[in-house]
């Protein structure tokens, strides 16, 4: 566990990171990016760790991945690269950089350093976990390989380094239809999430599709109830949902999809009102360059996400701290699985 007091003493011997007006007026390039969700006072607050994090990363000749969940002033301030899953899975083999930050949860940091074992790949907090990746083992997948044999397994990407390592070929949930529709074998076992398989199966039909019990604790928390008292007290609004809700909520939204599927869409039909059903980020990050779009309603946190932030991303790159490392022989055998993932999402155009 991170000592906080250690890192504010470390930080502060080594950076001015008081909230400084100054600084934050000659960032103001930055800070257009995100002005409509973040004050002027909170950019006054992040603009010194901004500017420190983007001096060192010059210095420790790294890059940032971000993921769709982070926070405003680290997707827009800091990130080199922003993106859902497959897309940074896939932009994690294109980074020239000696170093790797991911600004994420731990699965993401231990698929960067598969895809890249000579990099150095830095998680500015270990506990950035995923509830995902906690539920499901090598001995589930075993299980399920028990329960239906020769049925290939298909796992989502959302899981550890063993977990890949033991099955067929990963899925995100931007690709999860198209990569079960390519396995040769009528029945598909799908690991972790149970409410992205039972999705998937009305889109695949001609599969027989089983499924690990598994669940976000961010999506599972949504009910088909909520989305239609919303309608009745917000007539008009288009409700988007990812695809890690459950059936009911999915087929109650006006339109379903990835992280990176639900920003095409609002980009391109630009409602005069959408809900976004997923993380709460998700219309923080995108809200700026859609000025037009009133994102309204509810949402849910990733308490796991948010354990990442400006301050431990520069102790991270200051410090060197925290490196994943992934055994050589799990790595193999996960390595397969994400670039069988890639390979195929690459021959389909995704």
């Amino acid at each position: 566990m991170l000592d906080l007091s250690t890192l504010r003493s470390d930080l502060a011997d080594h950076y001015d990171l008081a909230p400084n007006p100054r600084l934050a007026d000659s960032m103001s390039d930055l800070y257009a990016r995100m002005d409509r969700v973040v004050s002027p006072p909170e950019w006054v607050t992040y603009a010194p760790y901004v500017k420190a994090i983007n001096d060192l990363k010059a210095q420790r000749n790294a890059a940032i991945l971000a993921h769709n969940y982070m926070t405003p002033d680290i997707y827009h301030g800091v990130s080199d690269v922003v993106g859902d899953s497959l897309q940074l899975a896939i932009e994690a083999t294109r980074v020239e950089a000696d170093v790797i930050v991911q600004a994420g949860v731990h699965f993401m940091a231990e698929t960067s350093k598969i895809l890249n074992p000579a990099k150095t790949v830095l998680m500015p907090d270990m506990e950035a976990g995923c509830s995902l990746a906690s539920s499901i083992t090598p001995a589930g997948i075993a299980e399920m390989r028990a329960k239906y044999p020769g049925a290939p397994v298909v796992t989502y990407v959302n899981t550890t380094a063993e977990v890949k390592a033991a099955s067929d070929i990963c899925c995100t949930s931007s690709n999860a239809a198209q990569i079960v529709a390519a396995q040769e074998s009528d029945t598909v076992i799908m690991t972790p999430d149970q409410y992205l398989a039972q999705n998937v199966a009305k889109q695949v039909p001609g599969k027989r599709i089983v499924w690990w019990e598994g669940s976000c604790i961010v999506h599972e928390r949504y009910t088909a109830q909520d989305l239609k008292d919303f309608r009745e007290w917000n007539p008009g609004t288009r409700i988007i949902a990812h695809p890690e809700c459950p059936p009911d909520v999915v087929n109650e939204a006006d339109f379903s999809g990835s992280t990176a599927g639900i920003i095409a869409y609002v980009e391109n039909e630009r409602p005069e009102k959408a809900m976004l059903v997923t993380e709460c980020s998700m219309a923080s990050n995108i809200s700026d360059a859609l000025p037009d779009v009133d994102f309204v309603g509810p949402c849910n946190m990733c308490p796991f996400m948010k354990k990442i932030s400006l301050e431990k991303i520069l102790y991270s790159l200051h410090t060197m701290s925290t490196p994943v490392e992934v055994d050589p022989t799990v790595a193999e055998g996960a390595r397969l699985a994400v670039e069988r993932m890639i390979d195929v999402s690459r021959k389909m155009g995704l």
